[in-house]
């Protein structure tokens, strides 16, 4: 199969809207990662991403809609998920809801929740509005491996075996959204930590004149895509530390969280941010992984994000510890 890279001009959008309604494929740029769309109402299209991606099938997909009226028309909306809806859509979080008869089973993965987020990023809105259909979109790459965040990094992982990417640039998020488990109203659960933080909801919450507890401990069944313990992994074998080793083993590749002084950076040695700010962190972290990975080293060590970095340093670190839990071979 060849994979045609696609420019933003409105001929583009439209004929990548028509592809999707016909069942096709399509990667696209949201403000987290590229995602891999295809129609949410169409189990045979459903099912293409789940080839394409080698992903397993009890790993449900996240539907992405353009309003909370699309939403209501996918899951059962309780008067909390509506509040968090109006308050962070769209943008990057994703709301667990139980799911109406309409939604594909392959999508939940046979589950009786959907996951349904609004993205922000205005090419994945401009699709969503044009195509007409809500689109299921995991990260556009090989199930496992680093998260794509620019459309050279989707065609590295899946050209040849989709149809289309549309070139939207750099993500400017560039880690996945914060996934909550809305199905009970009084009490919810981050699934999976994001730029949402949990005094992000519920300051939502209080300002509304509602109150619920937010906890963080997933629950065993597999909800939402992310929640494995061993995903977001380089091929080259991989470590996460609080602190560097000064005299690190031969053949290994570093990554700081902070650029090291002028004249102290040595080879193999890379960083997250510049200066060490959480959001240039979250926007380089694939990108940076995946350079590294194509390093040739025979380990990667990296360090955690810092307390100090908040919630998105506490995205980050779940990302990296998710990558380290795996030890794969090229």
């Amino acid at each position: 199969m060849k994979t045609r890279l696609h420019q933003p001009t409105p001929a583009a959008l439209r004929r990548l809207a028509a592809a999707l309604r016909r069942g096709e494929l399509a990667a696209i740029p949201t403000e987290t990662v590229y995602g891999l769309a295809a129609n949410a109402l169409d189990a045979r299209a459903c099912r293409k991403i789940f080839t394409a991606k080698r992903r397993p099938a009890n790993d449900p997909l996240i539907v992405h809609v353009p309003t909370l009226t699309a939403a209501e028309q996918l899951a059962e909306f309780n008067a909390v998920a509506r509040i968090l809806a109006r308050k962070f859509w769209p943008g990057p979080l994703t709301l667990v809801l139980p799911k109406k008869r309409r939604v594909p089973g392959i999508v939940t993965s046979g589950q009786t929740t959907v996951a349904l987020r609004s993205p922000a990023h205005p090419l994945a809105r401009r699709l969503l509005r044009l195509a007409r259909v809500p689109l299921a979109a995991p990260s556009a790459n090989p199930f496992g491996y680093v998260s794509p965040t620019t459309a050279e990094h989707v065609l590295a992982g899946l050209g040849g075996r989709i149809p289309h990417v549309l070139d939207g640039g750099p993500c400017p998020v560039g880690v996945e959204s914060t996934i909550v488990d809305a199905t009970d109203p009084h009490r919810l659960v981050i699934l999976r930590p994001g730029v949402v933080s949990s005094r992000d909801l519920r300051a939502a919450l209080a300002r509304a004149g509602r109150r619920a507890t937010v906890g963080s401990r997933p629950r065993e069944q597999v909800l939402a895509p992310g929640l494995l313990d061993q995903h977001y992994s380089p091929h080259t074998p991989f470590s996460l530390v609080a602190r560097l080793p000064r005299f690190p083993p031969k053949n290994t590749g570093l990554i700081r969280w902070k650029r090291p002084a002028r004249g102290g950076a040595r080879a193999g040695e890379f960083w997250l941010s510049t200066r060490g700010t959480a959001a240039e962190a979250a926007r380089r972290l694939y990108a940076v992984l995946r350079a590294a990975d194509a390093g040739g080293f025979g380990l990667i060590v990296c360090e955690k994000a810092p307390g100090r970095a908040g919630a998105l340093g506490e995205a980050i670190n779940d990302r990296l510890k998710r990558a380290a839990g795996k030890r794969a071979r090229r």
